[in-house]
């Protein structure tokens, strides 16, 4: 046993080293790193934020996309970035822009292992969804449950894209059985939930952020906030459940019954008939897609 937790402890150990040089292997977007800087700058006028977006063509149409989904929650079409600044404010804005960086950071070529497309579409999927449940909870911080689950499984993109020998190796154990997390563990000495977490506090992502991404899998073992944690895992089991924007690395997901009593379920039956109501509307946030992948 003794021996085992020393060969993790280095393959932990050479998984960290190589994730210290991600973020220098893939810089954000100069236009995304420039509206970022500007975010920081409380006399940044929305003018001015405005004009910096709207230098990518690309990044306005995605913002916009995800400002007019279905599952976003805004009572009026955003048609221009300035519009979508007043509308939504500075913070969510950040939130998109941080998204979006990442995003565009972390691209890869589709293989047999990955299928990058359905990757995002899955991670924007449960981002909306967690959205949406955090909004209709009546919770705070919608915004952040919407980046916390666009995030949540970029430890996978990671791994296929830096670590793809060692991703082969974790497909191969999963093909023979092994459950995803633990094949993660036995190649690499962490899952991707902390690789994942490990990636973003580079990137000085916030705390809140990384803990939910760090623990989707096991949403009471964040310290931070389980409830937000809870959303997440919730979306995740979700896009499963209904078949929508699934993941095939999430297959073997387990609902966590933490959830029941951190976002005040009754029981199974409660659960069921609120996600059922999610159902249709799901097929309209499926079509924006095609706008943003």
């Amino acid at each position: 046993m003794e021996t085992l937790t020393i060969d993790y402890s280095k393959r932990r150990e050479r998984t960290e080293l190589i994730l210290k040089k991600v973020n220098t292997l893939s810089p954000i977007p100069k236009v995304l790193s420039e509206v970022l800087e500007l975010l920081n700058d409380q006399y940044t006028s929305p003018h001015i934020l405005a004009k910096a977006i709207s230098k990518d063509q690309g990044v306005v149409l995605k913002l916009l996309t995800i400002a007019n989904s279905p599952f976003y929650g805004l009572s009026k079409r955003v048609a221009s970035i300035e519009f979508a600044i007043m509308i939504l404010g500075y913070d969510e804005i950040r939130n998109i822009v941080s998204a979006l960086s990442l995003m565009e950071s972390m691209k890869n070529k589709s293989d047999q292992y990955l299928d990058q497309k359905n990757f995002w579409m899955h991670s924007y999927i449960t981002a909306t969804i967690a959205k949406k449940v955090a909004m209709d909870l009546g919770l705070e911080k919608s915004g952040e449950a919407f980046l916390a689950g666009l995030l949540h499984d970029l430890g996978i993109s990671v791994l296929h894209r830096f670590m793809h020998s060692d991703f082969v190796n974790i497909s191969d154990l999963i093909a023979k059985g092994v459950p995803f997390l633990e094949a993660e563990v036995q190649v690499l000495g962490m899952d991707h939930q902390a690789v994942g977490e490990m990636l973003l506090k580079n990137w000085n992502i916030p705390e809140i952020i990384c803990g939910i991404v760090s623990h989707h899998h096991a949403p009471n073992l964040s310290a931070h906030s389980p409830v937000l944690s809870s959303v997440v895992h919730l979306a995740d089991y979700m896009t499963q459940k209904l078949q929508m924007g699934n993941l095939k690395w999430d297959e073997s997901l387990n609902l966590d019954e933490h959830i029941f009593t951190n976002l005040h379920f009754k029981d199974l039956a409660d659960l069921g008939k609120f996600i059922e109501g999610y159902k249709e509307p799901l097929v309209g946030q499926l079509e924006s897609l095609r706008y943003l992948i």
